[in-house]
């Protein structure tokens, strides 16, 4: 894989377009499973009014599978018209459409309301259980049209989190997206970063005057820092750690990991170890971002200085994903 090659989501994509409707009464977790979705790589819109989706699905072809967040609380909602929608869908060949319906217990939902303080969207001005009351017999057709029901109400939210990646068959791995910084510590520790890795310890091109101009994506760099001998253990065992934690923050439902390896400049060790484990990881299967922090200030000082303008090297772009 080539250097600063991000791993591809592609594999979320079915043959057919993907399209998965959430409901169910509110309180019982709608907003988890959308967020959930939303990590993997699906395009999630949230409360869609239903005169809209014709609209949405007749535009140009999604390249990511879609999530439609959609309750009472909709503009427009009602039973007869999601049925109708929900339909129309399935009738279309080019179309895999999953209604995933979250349910849970009145006595469940009344504690949340309690817990939250909030007001119940069909019972503005009463108590809690009336609103719910209505809502779950106003569902009760649809609930009867899931394709896949899930009952939230002993789940926390990571539980649910992994039973809608179990029922839609959806790689746990996928969602985590590990992000990969150089730096130099001249500038400081980037915020944000789960592992902060300083490989100062290691052979220092930059008192090679043939390699002093260059970074470390160049072979004659990378060939200067592999031939330190405690390059080789420092990345078996910042290795080992890596497969050990990512699986276990995948699990729990975290969305980002971020390590960076800082130098001196941020111009050679850093970059070599960042480039390093960003294509290990990728080939791993992980789903990988790369920046390098200082080269990319430095190309914006150049940009900068070409243009005749101001410093434009304090501002950092976002790695691809």
């Amino acid at each position: 894989m080539a250097s600063g090659t991000i791993a591809s989501t592609s594999g979320l994509r079915a043959e057919r377009q993907r399209i998965v409707i959430v409901t169910g009464p509110s309180g019982a977790g709608r907003s988890t499973a959308v967020r959930v979705l939303e990590d993997v790589g699906f395009e999630v819109i949230d409360n869609l009014p239903l005169s809209l989706l014709d609209r949405l699905i007749a535009g140009p072809p999604l390249i990511r599978p879609l999530a439609l967040g959609i309750d009472v609380r909709n503009r427009d909602f009602s039973v007869d018209a999601l049925a109708e929608a929900l339909s129309g869908l399935a009738r279309r060949p080019e179309m895999q459409v999953e209604l995933l319906y979250l349910d849970c217990r009145p006595d469940v939902l009344i504690r949340r309301y309690s817990e939250t303080r909030r007001r119940h969207p069909l019972a503005r001005a009463q108590a809690p259980a009336q609103g719910i009351a209505r809502e779950i017999e106003l569902l009760a057709p649809i609930r009867r049209m899931a394709d896949i029901l899930i009952e939230t109400s002993e789940m926390t939210p990571h539980e649910l989190r992994r039973e809608i990646e179990r029922r839609l068959g959806i790689d746990a791995g996928k969602r985590l997206l590990v992000s990969v910084l150089s730096f130099s510590y001249r500038r400081g520790i980037p915020n944000g970063a789960d592992m902060v890795f300083d490989c100062r310890f290691l052979r220092n091109p930059y008192w090679q005057e043939s390699l002093r101009g260059r970074d470390g994506r160049a072979q004659e760099v990378v060939r200067h820092v592999e031939e330190d001998p405690r390059l080789a253990p420092f990345c078996e065992r910042v290795g080992a750690l890596v497969e050990l934690l990512l699986p276990a923050f995948a699990e729990e439902g975290k969305a980002h990991f971020a390590m960076a390896f800082g130098c001196t400049g941020g111009q050679h060790r850093s970059v070599v170890l960042a480039e390093r484990f960003a294509n290990a990881l990728a080939a791993a299967g992980w789903r990988v971002s790369i920046r390098h922090r200082e080269l990319e200030r430095r190309s914006g000082e150049a940009l900068a200085a070409d243009a005749g303008g101001e410093d434009a090297g304090g501002a950092e772009k976002e790695g691809r994903a």
